[in-house]
């Protein structure tokens, strides 16, 4: 036996419908989309999220808040997480990418006091709490805003 004499078994492969070969086909005329319409033109029809007409439902739901399309998002990392880097090492963006901290080396970070640092070290990101800053220079290490 060989791959290409392997063939599915007998009518389990269904023949694509073709639509619009004429009338002896069956499908011919209007090829199986009924007479006139919107819908039995070529390119016609609505839109899945069309409702008939209705109040489209993001019309519908009430509109809150504000969102700053100028505002900068940031990726924030808590204090007590740096403490599985080893001590006198420099952590910026790629070694908390590489440790799973982050998704991507294009994020802001942003480090947040929370916790205790245990271990000196040079920390490398966007922006600092106040608190981040002063524990991290209690524990001997050096803070660097990129």
């Amino acid at each position: 036996m060989n791959l290409s004499d392997l063939k599915p078994p007998a009518r389990a492969v269904k023949r694509k419908k073709r639509v619009g070969c004429g009338t002896g086909s069956g499908h011919g005329g209007t090829s199986c989309h009924g007479n006139k319409g919107q819908k039995s033109r070529s390119g016609g029809g609505v839109p899945p999220w069309f409702e008939g007409g209705q109040m489209p439902l993001q019309r519908r739901l009430p509109k809150r808040g504000f969102v700053n399309i100028f505002g900068k998002g940031y990726t924030i990392v808590h204090l007590d997480r740096l403490n599985v880097f080893p001590p006198g090492r420099e952590v910026g963006i790629q070694e908390l990418k590489q440790q799973g901290m982050i998704k991507s080396e294009r994020e802001r970070v942003k480090i947040l006091g929370d916790g205790d640092l245990k271990v000196p070290l040079t920390v490398s990101a966007h922006k600092f709490t106040r608190s981040a800053i002063e524990k991290i220079e209690r524990a001997g290490g050096k803070v660097r805003e990129i």
